[in-house]
């Protein structure tokens, strides 16, 4: 039997800004109970106060097998089961630069948050989802993942690969209630953009056709779709949110 949104509980991960955040405040709405994880302590306590009461705020390294292990425990513990698991903890490592001057030690960080950290999230929640037969996976990539951006080699790459990891899953678990998808969008307005140079935001935002950026609440509106009750029919699929900025 198919859950209601007041009987689901969700998993967000960088969930204290940006896509994360705006995320939660869409589903706990819908009256979803939501566990945050973030890195970042502070901003981490600051976002749950913001969201109701039943909000749970975890502090974790995705890229840490062993944080990620106690963290989806604590959470599945709290809320007695996860329906629904929101990768958007991301890294773009440095920019601007070009492939010979990628340092192996950055390369290697932007893997290990990006790639690795979506492997092991998933990888941990899915045995909940396994023994209710339900389930709702989004790993956030980016349009970098299907055209690549110059100058982000590491990024780039890394999201190309969380698209096809979402693909493969989703033929993995397409027999089961449990549905796997990515999320390509292009330029959304989040601090992990704000931080980039303003050549690159140029860049990135002079290719989208709509001539702007997608806005925090066009990102949770598009993510609440993939990631309800109804869409059951729909795995293994990268959605795009581009301005028309996507070509396949």
């Amino acid at each position: 039997m198919t859950p209601k949104w007041n009987q689901q509980a969700a998993l967000i991960t960088g969930g204290a800004s940006g896509i994360g955040f705006a995320t939660a405040k869409r589903l706990s709405a819908r009256g979803v109970k939501i566990a945050l994880i973030d890195v970042n302590r502070d901003s981490l306590a600051a976002a749950a106060a913001q969201l109701p009461e039943t909000t749970l705020a975890i502090t974790a390294d995705i890229s840490s097998e062993s944080e990620v292990g106690a963290a989806v425990s604590q959470a599945a513990e709290r809320f007695g089961g996860l329906a629904i698991l929101v990768n958007s903890a991301g890294i773009t490592g440095k920019t601007k630069i070009k492939g010979h001057e990628v340092e192996p030690a950055d390369f290697r960080r932007v893997v290990e948050i990006n790639l690795h950290g979506s492997f092991l999230m998933t990888r941990a929640v899915l045995p909940h989802m396994i023994q209710c037969n339900y389930g709702r996976i989004l790993l956030i990539g980016s349009i970098a993942g299907k055209e690549g951006n110059p100058g982000m080699l590491a990024y780039s790459a890394t999201k190309a690969a969380v698209i096809g990891m979402a693909k493969s899953l989703g033929k993995d678990y397409a027999d089961t209630g449990i549905t796997v998808n990515a999320l390509a969008p292009a330029v959304i307005r989040t601090p992990i953009v704000d931080a980039l140079p303003n050549e690159i935001i140029e860049y990135m935002t002079s290719r989208i056709p709509m001539g702007r950026c997608g806005t925090l609440e066009e990102a949770a509106s598009t993510i609440e779709h993939i990631v309800s009750p109804w869409n059951s029919f729909t795995t293994g699929f990268c959605y795009d949110l581009s301005g028309g900025r996507a070509t396949y």
